[in-house]
């Protein structure tokens, strides 16, 4: 288990956990980013992620994908 901000461009994993304040936590879920869900790592940039989940791309930054713990998708 990785943190996302620390995950591998190109790659697909399953999200184990995540933490954050409430709101953050609420948009992200909104957006289908949820713990058992699947994300793709589009893009590392220096101050953070881009990432997929479905057909929504988000920009997040690193405080917060640091937060969030992926594994290998199975």
């Amino acid at each position: 288990m990785q943190a996302l901000s620390q995950a591998k461009p190109g790659e697909t994993y399953t999200i184990h956990w995540m933490f954050g304040l409430p709101d953050v936590l609420d948009f992200l879920h909104s957006r289908h980013v949820e713990e058992g869900g699947t994300v793709r790592v589009i893009q590392q940039c220096r101050d953070g992620v881009i990432i997929g989940v479905r057909d929504v791309r988000l920009a997040l930054g690193s405080e917060v994908a640091d937060r969030i713990k992926v594994g290998d998708y199975s």
